[in-house]
Protein backbone atom coordinates (compact mmCIF):
# COMPACT_ATOMS: atom_id res chain seq x y z
CA UNK A 1 0.00 0.00 0.00
CA UNK A 2 1.34 3.44 -0.92
CA UNK A 3 2.47 5.42 2.12
CA UNK A 4 1.86 9.12 2.56
CA UNK A 5 3.31 11.81 4.81
CA UNK A 6 2.20 15.38 5.39
CA UNK A 7 4.77 18.04 6.30
CA UNK A 8 4.53 21.76 7.06
CA UNK A 9 7.56 24.00 7.51
CA UNK A 10 7.43 26.61 10.26
CA UNK A 11 9.77 29.56 9.63
CA UNK A 12 9.09 31.51 12.80
CA UNK A 13 7.07 34.01 10.76
CA UNK A 14 3.36 34.79 10.86
CA UNK A 15 2.28 33.15 7.59
CA UNK A 16 3.55 29.63 8.24
CA UNK A 17 2.23 29.81 11.81
CA UNK A 18 -1.18 30.85 10.51
CA UNK A 19 -1.09 27.97 8.02
CA UNK A 20 -0.36 25.54 10.86
CA UNK A 21 -3.32 26.97 12.79
CA UNK A 22 -5.54 26.73 9.71
CA UNK A 23 -4.60 23.11 9.01
CA UNK A 24 -5.24 22.06 12.62
CA UNK A 25 -8.65 23.72 12.52
CA UNK A 26 -9.79 22.65 9.05
CA UNK A 27 -7.95 19.38 8.39
CA UNK A 28 -7.50 17.81 11.83
CA UNK A 29 -7.63 14.32 10.32
CA UNK A 30 -4.19 14.80 8.77
CA UNK A 31 -1.19 13.67 10.81
CA UNK A 32 0.95 16.66 9.90
CA UNK A 33 4.65 16.72 10.77
CA UNK A 34 5.67 20.28 11.62
CA UNK A 35 9.33 21.17 11.22
CA UNK A 36 11.65 24.12 11.71
CA UNK A 37 15.06 24.30 10.04
CA UNK A 38 17.23 25.81 12.73
CA UNK A 39 20.38 27.57 11.53
CA UNK A 40 21.49 28.28 15.09
CA UNK A 41 21.52 31.99 14.24
CA UNK A 42 17.83 32.75 14.74
CA UNK A 43 16.36 35.64 16.72
CA UNK A 44 15.61 34.75 20.36
CA UNK A 45 11.99 35.80 19.77
CA UNK A 46 11.64 33.04 17.18
CA UNK A 47 12.23 30.28 19.73
CA UNK A 48 9.75 31.86 22.15
CA UNK A 49 7.13 31.97 19.41
CA UNK A 50 7.76 28.35 18.40
CA UNK A 51 7.14 27.24 21.98
CA UNK A 52 3.84 29.15 22.02
CA UNK A 53 2.76 27.67 18.70
CA UNK A 54 3.56 24.16 19.88
CA UNK A 55 1.15 24.71 22.77
CA UNK A 56 -1.68 25.41 20.33
CA UNK A 57 -0.81 22.57 17.95
CA UNK A 58 -0.56 20.07 20.77
CA UNK A 59 2.48 18.41 19.22
CA UNK A 60 6.16 19.24 18.86
CA UNK A 61 7.71 21.12 15.98
CA UNK A 62 10.67 19.02 14.83
CA UNK A 63 13.95 20.92 14.73
CA UNK A 64 16.07 20.17 11.68
CA UNK A 65 19.65 21.16 12.32
CA UNK A 66 22.27 21.46 9.57
CA UNK A 67 25.05 18.89 9.57
CA UNK A 68 27.52 21.74 9.12
CA UNK A 69 27.07 25.17 10.72
CA UNK A 70 27.26 28.73 9.37
CA UNK A 71 30.96 29.03 10.25
CA UNK A 72 31.80 25.94 8.20
CA UNK A 73 29.98 27.22 5.12
CA UNK A 74 31.39 30.74 5.47
CA UNK A 75 34.87 29.22 5.28
CA UNK A 76 33.78 26.89 2.46
CA UNK A 77 32.63 29.90 0.42
CA UNK A 78 35.91 31.73 0.90
CA UNK A 79 34.56 34.03 3.64
CA UNK A 80 32.10 35.58 1.18
CA UNK A 81 28.99 36.67 3.05
CA UNK A 82 25.67 35.43 1.67
CA UNK A 83 23.77 38.03 -0.33
CA UNK A 84 20.57 38.32 -2.39
CA UNK A 85 22.59 37.14 -5.40
CA UNK A 86 24.37 34.31 -3.56
CA UNK A 87 21.97 32.84 -1.01
CA UNK A 88 24.19 30.02 0.14
CA UNK A 89 22.80 30.31 3.68
CA UNK A 90 19.31 29.33 2.49
CA UNK A 91 20.67 26.54 0.33
CA UNK A 92 23.01 25.01 2.91
CA UNK A 93 21.32 25.78 6.24
CA UNK A 94 17.62 25.60 5.30
CA UNK A 95 17.06 23.52 2.15
CA UNK A 96 19.85 20.98 2.67
CA UNK A 97 18.60 19.77 6.10
CA UNK A 98 15.03 19.51 4.76
CA UNK A 99 16.10 17.48 1.74
CA UNK A 100 18.23 15.17 3.91
CA UNK A 101 15.24 14.59 6.18
CA UNK A 102 12.71 13.64 3.50
CA UNK A 103 14.93 12.05 0.84
CA UNK A 104 14.88 8.47 2.29
CA UNK A 105 11.08 8.47 2.38
CA UNK A 106 10.78 9.85 -1.15
CA UNK A 107 13.21 7.29 -2.54
CA UNK A 108 11.30 4.53 -0.71
CA UNK A 109 8.18 5.49 -2.65
CA UNK A 110 6.39 7.53 0.00
CA UNK A 111 4.24 10.38 -1.28
CA UNK A 112 5.00 13.53 0.70
CA UNK A 113 2.47 16.34 0.80
CA UNK A 114 4.16 19.65 1.60
CA UNK A 115 2.00 22.57 2.74
CA UNK A 116 3.46 26.01 2.01
CA UNK A 117 2.31 29.38 3.40
CA UNK A 118 1.69 31.45 0.25
CA UNK A 119 -1.20 33.86 0.79
CA UNK A 120 -4.03 34.76 -1.59
CA UNK A 121 -2.63 38.30 -1.94
CA UNK A 122 0.70 36.97 -3.25
CA UNK A 123 -0.28 35.89 -6.78
CA UNK A 124 3.25 36.09 -8.17
CA UNK A 125 4.94 34.26 -5.34
CA UNK A 126 6.01 30.64 -5.57
CA UNK A 127 6.79 28.28 -2.74
CA UNK A 128 9.40 25.57 -2.36
CA UNK A 129 9.53 23.73 -5.66
CA UNK A 130 9.24 19.96 -5.51
CA UNK A 131 12.42 18.26 -6.70
CA UNK A 132 11.03 14.72 -6.66
CA UNK A 133 8.03 13.17 -8.40
CA UNK A 134 6.71 11.83 -5.08
CA UNK A 135 6.51 15.27 -3.50
CA UNK A 136 3.33 17.30 -3.88
CA UNK A 137 3.19 20.98 -2.88
CA UNK A 138 -0.07 22.51 -1.63
CA UNK A 139 -0.95 26.17 -0.97
CA UNK A 140 -3.97 26.07 1.40
CA UNK A 141 -3.95 29.79 2.31
CA UNK A 142 -4.10 30.83 -1.33
CA UNK A 143 -6.77 28.22 -2.08
CA UNK A 144 -8.89 29.48 0.84
CA UNK A 145 -8.52 33.13 -0.21
CA UNK A 146 -6.66 34.09 2.98
CA UNK A 147 -4.63 37.31 2.74
CA UNK A 148 -2.38 39.13 5.20
CA UNK A 149 -5.32 40.43 7.25
CA UNK A 150 -6.73 36.89 7.34
CA UNK A 151 -3.41 35.52 8.57
CA UNK A 152 -3.34 37.99 11.47
CA UNK A 153 -6.97 37.17 12.30
CA UNK A 154 -6.21 33.43 12.39
CA UNK A 155 -3.37 33.95 14.85
CA UNK A 156 -5.38 36.27 17.07
CA UNK A 157 -8.44 34.01 17.20
CA UNK A 158 -6.24 31.03 18.10
CA UNK A 159 -4.66 33.12 20.90
CA UNK A 160 -1.25 32.43 19.37
CA UNK A 161 -0.59 36.04 18.37
CA UNK A 162 2.36 37.19 16.33
CA UNK A 163 6.09 36.83 16.99
CA UNK A 164 7.32 39.72 19.15
CA UNK A 165 9.98 40.74 16.63
CA UNK A 166 7.28 42.13 14.32
CA UNK A 167 7.24 45.20 16.56
CA UNK A 168 10.62 46.18 15.11
CA UNK A 169 11.40 43.91 12.18
CA UNK A 170 9.57 42.78 9.05
CA UNK A 171 10.63 39.13 8.80
CA UNK A 172 12.05 36.19 10.66
CA UNK A 173 15.24 34.40 9.75
CA UNK A 174 18.78 34.81 10.98
CA UNK A 175 19.72 37.74 13.19
CA UNK A 176 21.98 39.01 10.40
CA UNK A 177 19.69 38.33 7.43
CA UNK A 178 20.97 40.40 4.51
CA UNK A 179 17.39 41.20 3.46
CA UNK A 180 17.05 43.51 6.45
CA UNK A 181 16.58 47.20 5.77
CA UNK A 182 18.97 49.64 7.42
CA UNK A 183 16.37 50.63 10.02
CA UNK A 184 16.18 46.96 11.03
CA UNK A 185 19.94 46.81 11.55
CA UNK A 186 19.66 49.89 13.76
CA UNK A 187 16.92 48.22 15.76
CA UNK A 188 18.86 44.97 16.03
CA UNK A 189 21.77 46.90 17.51
CA UNK A 190 19.38 48.44 20.04
CA UNK A 191 17.44 45.30 21.01
CA UNK A 192 20.10 42.60 20.65
CA UNK A 193 23.49 44.33 20.86
CA UNK A 194 25.33 41.06 21.43
CA UNK A 195 23.90 39.60 18.20
CA UNK A 196 24.75 42.80 16.35
CA UNK A 197 28.34 42.52 17.52
CA UNK A 198 28.48 38.95 16.20
CA UNK A 199 27.27 40.22 12.82
CA UNK A 200 30.03 42.86 12.85
CA UNK A 201 32.60 40.16 13.61
CA UNK A 202 31.43 38.04 10.66
CA UNK A 203 31.51 41.07 8.40
CA UNK A 204 35.06 42.00 9.41
CA UNK A 205 36.24 38.44 8.79
CA UNK A 206 34.58 38.47 5.37
CA UNK A 207 36.01 41.85 4.35
CA UNK A 208 39.48 40.80 5.46
CA UNK A 209 39.06 37.67 3.35
CA UNK A 210 38.21 39.68 0.25
CA UNK A 211 34.42 39.48 0.27
CA UNK A 212 32.84 42.21 -1.92
CA UNK A 213 29.71 42.19 0.23
CA UNK A 214 28.76 43.80 3.52
CA UNK A 215 25.59 42.81 5.39
CA UNK A 216 23.93 46.09 4.46
CA UNK A 217 24.42 47.35 0.93
CA UNK A 218 26.84 50.24 0.54
CA UNK A 219 28.23 50.43 4.07
CA UNK A 220 29.62 48.30 6.86
CA UNK A 221 27.72 47.75 10.09
CA UNK A 222 30.43 49.68 11.92
CA UNK A 223 29.65 52.71 9.74
CA UNK A 224 25.90 52.18 9.91
CA UNK A 225 25.78 52.25 13.71
CA UNK A 226 27.57 55.59 14.12
CA UNK A 227 25.30 58.07 15.99
CA UNK A 228 24.83 60.56 13.14
CA UNK A 229 24.17 57.74 10.66
CA UNK A 230 21.63 56.15 13.02
CA UNK A 231 19.86 59.49 13.36
CA UNK A 232 19.70 59.88 9.57
CA UNK A 233 18.35 56.35 9.07
CA UNK A 234 15.64 56.82 11.68
CA UNK A 235 14.63 60.19 10.23
CA UNK A 236 14.47 58.76 6.70
CA UNK A 237 12.27 55.90 7.89
CA UNK A 238 9.92 58.27 9.72
CA UNK A 239 9.51 60.44 6.63
CA UNK A 240 8.87 57.45 4.38
CA UNK A 241 6.27 56.10 6.80
CA UNK A 242 4.45 59.44 6.91
CA UNK A 243 4.39 59.65 3.10
CA UNK A 244 3.04 56.11 2.85
CA UNK A 245 0.23 56.80 5.29
CA UNK A 246 -0.77 60.02 3.50
CA UNK A 247 -1.07 58.45 0.06
CA UNK A 248 -2.67 55.18 1.18
CA UNK A 249 -6.48 55.16 0.88
CA UNK A 250 -8.28 54.50 4.12
CA UNK A 251 -9.54 50.92 4.45
CA UNK A 252 -11.75 50.17 7.47
CA UNK A 253 -11.15 46.44 6.99
CA UNK A 254 -7.40 46.95 7.46
CA UNK A 255 -7.74 48.84 10.74
CA UNK A 256 -5.15 47.77 13.27
CA UNK A 257 -2.79 46.30 10.68
CA UNK A 258 0.49 48.17 10.75
CA UNK A 259 2.53 48.98 7.67
CA UNK A 260 5.42 46.63 7.03
CA UNK A 261 8.96 47.90 6.66
CA UNK A 262 9.00 46.55 3.10
CA UNK A 263 5.94 48.66 2.31
CA UNK A 264 7.57 51.75 3.76
CA UNK A 265 10.55 51.29 1.46
CA UNK A 266 8.42 50.32 -1.53
CA UNK A 267 9.77 46.78 -1.75
CA UNK A 268 7.71 43.93 -3.14
CA UNK A 269 7.51 41.34 -0.39
CA UNK A 270 7.75 38.54 -2.95
CA UNK A 271 11.11 39.91 -4.13
CA UNK A 272 12.65 40.15 -0.69
CA UNK A 273 13.39 37.18 1.49
CA UNK A 274 13.18 33.45 0.99
CA UNK A 275 9.90 31.62 1.59
CA UNK A 276 11.47 28.87 3.68
CA UNK A 277 13.28 31.43 5.86
CA UNK A 278 10.69 34.00 6.77
CA UNK A 279 7.16 32.98 5.80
Amino acid sequence: MMQERHILGISGGRDSAALAVYMRQHRPQLDIEYFFTDTGKELPEVYTFLDRLEGFLGKPIKRLNPDRDFDFWLDEYGNFLPSPRTRWCTRQLKLRPLEHWIRPALEAGTTIHSYVAIRADEPSREGYQATHENMLVHLPLREAGIDRAGVIELLEQADVGEPEYYSWRSRSGCTFCFFQQKIEWVRLADRHPEEFEKAIAYEKTALEGGSPFTWSQGESLTELVQPKRVEAIELDYKRRLERLRKRRPRNPLAAGIDETIDEVYGIDEAAGGCVICHK
